[in-house]
């Protein structure tokens, strides 16, 4: 059984101030000595970097996972429960174990409450997630052009499902004392009480690009300063007691707390556990934590570097990840750094384990909008202008050093670049939903993709990576 207090952040729609709120809180009821166990819902990799900063701003960057060297200790990750990917079935587990040792859980959500998966109903939606949590729903909401018609909306979002509990409304963007009596009158008929009121002026915000905020890895000494902001912000104009006696009021979660756990492998006598490279830094800042967990339960040890930066791979590297991040910005930096682009090349001609997703996967390219990359692929890249995004499933078209061909995964798109050819003769990935295509390369220990997956929903992923390496060790 668990018995973490839990709220869930939501909103009627994207924009509506989740975000701020849900960090504000997070950072406020931090700065007040309790230990804050920050989730996203959905895919988003950028918010919780935000999260972890807000429950831990003295720490370093990297979200326990591949950011400065050493930050794990220091920093509690961000983590994200994404029912599409890891299935309903993990959420409870997944959460229980982020959540282990905390004294409060708060569960930002995704888009509009009701909003999951195109086309499947309540899957991987907010509302989904509050229940599979048994977790109350703050509702956030967008005051700035309403009065009377606030008692409707939330009266319609707390009536559209019986089983999830809106227990507080968090009111945004007011203008002046009168909007907020009001709002406050109105909602008096609502029974859904006002548990916080920020005003539209003196709002903190963070700088965003085409794929949405600026990653904190990218402005740390910055967000650091924001963050006292919303949380001062949120302090102010939020019933802090109220709202934590909401989270108490969650019932027992009777789950068992996920753990990393896969059988490890085993090395060849003398062999040792063998170095995974995992790129961090700020190019490279999209990671789940449960995937280096898994690695490590596997029986390797990870170490961090910093591609804009370091020269030489980790000493002793056997195997590479490298996740997603923004090197579209940092393209010239990247390819400036030819030493260390020539290490990676020839880690992967050397047939060693290298796993690549969206950012990786240009990085390994020839080039990227006309800088040299790593040249580990016959493609090139470019910014375009068109948004990929989406969640996808996927087959394994052939073996590689990730997967046995047919493992079927559920992952998730998002970038605007393009990349020719998008597929080598041997593709990583068959997508088969929502359209039928092939996509991303496999060659020598190389699997790189577009798709991002999590491997806690499919930890063979991880051991069989492992199991590369520790081959890769023992015959180079």
């Amino acid at each position: 059984m668990v018995n973490v207090p839990r709220l869930v952040i939501a909103a009627p729609s994207s924009g509506s101030g989740k975000t701020t709120v849900a960090t504000g809180l997070m950072a406020a009821f931090s700065e007040r000595g309790l230990a804050v166990s920050p989730h996203k819902v959905g895919p988003d990799y950028i918010d919780p970097g935000y999260h972890a900063l807000a429950v831990s701003p003295g720490a370093s960057v990297g979200a326990g996972s591949v950011g400065t060297p050493g930050s794990a200790a220091r920093m509690r990750p961000g983590r994200n429960l994404d029912a599409y990917m890891c299935g309903p079935g993990l959420i409870g587990p997944l959460f229980a174990h982020g959540a282990a040792g905390c004294d409060l859980a708060v569960v930002e959500g995704v888009m509009g409450l009701y909003d999951g998966a195109s086309g499947q109903g309540e899957l991987a939606s907010t509302a989904q997630v509050s229940k599979l949590l048994r977790a109350p729903v703050v509702l956030v909401v967008d005051a700035s052009s309403q009065s009377r018609s606030v008692a409707a909306l939330v009266h319609g979002f707390a009536s559209w499902d019986p089983e999830v509990r809106i227990g507080g409304v968090i009111l945004n963007k007011v203008a002046t004392d009168r909007h907020e009596r009001l709002l406050r009158d109105a909602l008096d008929e609502s029974g859904v009480p006002v548990m916080g009121v920020l005003r539209r002026a003196g709002g903190v915000t963070a700088p965003s690009r085409h794929l949405g905020l600026v990653p904190v890895a990218e402005r740390r000494a910055e967000a650091v300063g924001s963050m006292r902001e919303l949380a001062a912000r949120v302090r102010a104009g939020c019933d802090l007691e109220a709202l934590l006696a909401l989270a108490r009021s969650a019932p027992a979660l009777d789950v068992t707390p996920w753990e990393p756990a896969v059988e490890p492998v085993a090395p060849a006598a003398g062999a040792g556990r063998p170095v995974i490279a995992v790129a961090g830094g700020s190019a490279f800042t999209f990671s789940y934590a449960e995937n280096t967990e898994l690695l490590t339960a596997a029986g390797a040890d990870v170490v961090p570097f910093d591609p804009l930066r370091d020269e030489e791979l980790p000493e002793g590297t056997r195997g590479l990840v490298i996740g997603g991040g923004f090197p579209e910005v940092y393209a010239p930096e990247l390819s400036a750094n030819e030493p260390l682009r020539k290490a990676v090349a020839e880690l992967a001609y050397s047939g060693a384990p290298v796993a690549a997703e969206c950012a990786g996967l240009l990085y390994l390219a020839r080039s990227l909008d006309g800088a040299p990359m790593c040249g580990v692929l016959a493609a090139d890249a470019r910014m375009s202008g068109r948004l990929t995004l989406g969640y996808r499933e996927a087959v394994a078209v052939g073996d590689s050093a990730l997967a046995p061909a047919g493992t079927r995964v559920r992952g998730h798109e998002f970038h605007r670049t393009v990349l020719e050819p998008g597929a080598g003769a041997a593709p990583a990935w068959g997508v088969v939903h929502p359209e039928r295509r092939v996509e991303g390369f496999v060659q020598r220990g190389v699997h790189a993709s577009y798709l991002h997956t999590h491997w806690a929903a499919a930890p063979e992923l991880a051991r069989r990576f492992v199991e590369r390496c520790f081959v890769e060790r023992c015959t180079a």
